[in-house]
């Protein structure tokens, strides 16, 4: 199934481009979803730690199960003033 995934803040930066897609096998969660990343990407794991996932207007956590035709984003930590 393709996912398509968007890079926001520095993490676009980082890696120079604001969307991959990625093709993943049915059942896949967002955790599979970050390893298939992290391998196009290896920059992007040493913030792994810190990164947070949504899909649509909730976050969601690495067991969170995708669905065909999905789009999440990956975001640095919410900063504030």
């Amino acid at each position: 199934m393709k996912i398509r995934v968007q890079f926001y803040a520095q993490l676009r930066d980082l890696i120079g481009t604001r969307e991959l897609e990625v093709d993943l096998s049915e059942g896949a969660n967002v955790g599979d979803l970050l390893e298939t990343v992290y391998a196009k990407q290896p920059a992007l794991r040493v913030h792994d730690k810190s990164i947070l996932t949504g899909s649509g207007v909730e976050f969601v956590d690495r067991s969170y199960k995708l669905e065909p035709g999905e789009e999440i984003a990956i975001m640095p930590p919410v900063q504030g003033g």
